[in-house]
Formats: structure tokens, C-alpha cells, sequence
């Protein structure tokens, strides 16, 4: 069974730092694409970055040049290294990847960004 658990959320000042991960079990991780999404309060999820399973990665255009996704597939983990953080960046943040004919989710982890 796939498994994704996100953790490095927290609270941070604006133009702050924090780094995500996503640990992926149950699949073979270092052939499948993973992606990164957010939700704020009152809003849609949106899509935030993705990595190729050969390291090719791709941005919403808001978070390039902040934004930082990675993979180790040896950890089968993906990071979302988030830089210059600001109020509107305030969101849970789920890691994601489509696996056979299902899309998988992980819990998600709150990021605040608040002075």
C-alpha cells in the first residue's frame, strides 16, 4: 500500500525559510514523478512543483526562484525547499503522485507565515 507522510511544516516570520519532506512507501519511488500542492484557508489546491523521476523539475510560476523541489531516491523522500516566504504562502502543503491508475496524497503539513 502507498504511503506519503510530509513533515517540516511550522510557523515562520515573512522572508523566513523551511524545508518539507515527503517520505513515499509501498511503490517503486525512484520511477515516478512527485509533486508538491498547497491548499490556503477558503481556497482550491493548486499544484506548486514537480520532479521528474529523472530529476527534471517544473514551477508554478509564483514560486520560481523561492521554490526548491528535490528527490533522494535512496531515502525515497522529495523536499520543497521554500525560500522568501511570505503571508500568502500560508497553506497545508501535500506531497503527491500518481501510481498505477490512482492519484496518492499525503496528511499534509501546515505552513504559517506570520510576523
Amino acid at each position: 500500500q502507498v504511503h506519503l507522510v510530509e513533515s517540516g511544516g511550522g510557523l515562520v516570520q515573512p522572508g523566513g525559510s523551511l524545508r518539507l519532506s515527503c517520505v513515499v512507501s509501498g511503490m517503486t519511488f525512484s520511477t515516478n514523478a512527485m509533486n508538491w500542492h498547497r491548499q490556503a484557508p477558503g481556497k482550491q489546491r493548486e499544484w506548486v512543483a514537480s520532479i521528474t523521476s529523472g530529476g527534471s523539475t517544473n514551477y508554478l510560476d509564483s514560486m520560481k526562484g523561492r521554490f526548491t523541489i528535490s528527490r533522494d531516491n535512496a531515502k525515497n523522500t522529495v523536499y520543497l525547499q521554500m525560500n522568501s516566504l511570505k503571508p500568502e504562502d500560508t497553506a497545508i502543503y501535500y506531497c503527491g503522485t500518481l501510481y498505477g491508475n490512482r492519484y496518492y496524497w499525503g496528511q499534509g503539513t501546515q505552513v504559517t507565515v506570520s510576523s
